[in-house]
């Protein structure tokens, strides 16, 4: 397993560029999206994984391309994440069927 100290991440000035947006838009989705939570240094300063420029490019999505309000794209993540944990649980129910079935 890899230590976390691999991967990389993007500090907000550079997410909000490669994502075209401003600093401060990251900030507020921060406040309004519990799922957006990046790390925080022991300075304070956040930095981005590529897990948290997928959800901002979500949310962007369904802010900007939908036209979301921001509580309709909240419930949407949430709903997403309620399916992709559901489609997980299945996974793992086949594959525990599948091992006493042998």
């Amino acid at each position: 397993m890899s230590d976390l100290s691999d991967f990389k991440r993007y500090k907000i000035g550079q997410a909000a560029k490669m994502l075209d947006l401003k600093p401060y838009v990251l900030r507020f989705w921060e406040g309004e999206f519990p799922e957006l939570d990046p790390i925080r240094t022991d300075t304070g300063q956040r930095l981005y994984a590529e897990e948290h420029l997928e959800i901002i490019r979500e949310i962007k999505r369904l802010l900007y391309d939908e036209g979301l309000t921001i509580e309709g794209a909240r419930k949407r993540l949430e709903d997403r994440e309620r399916h992709d944990l559901l489609r997980d649980v299945r996974t793992e129910l086949l594959a525990i069927r599948d091992m006493l079935g042998k």
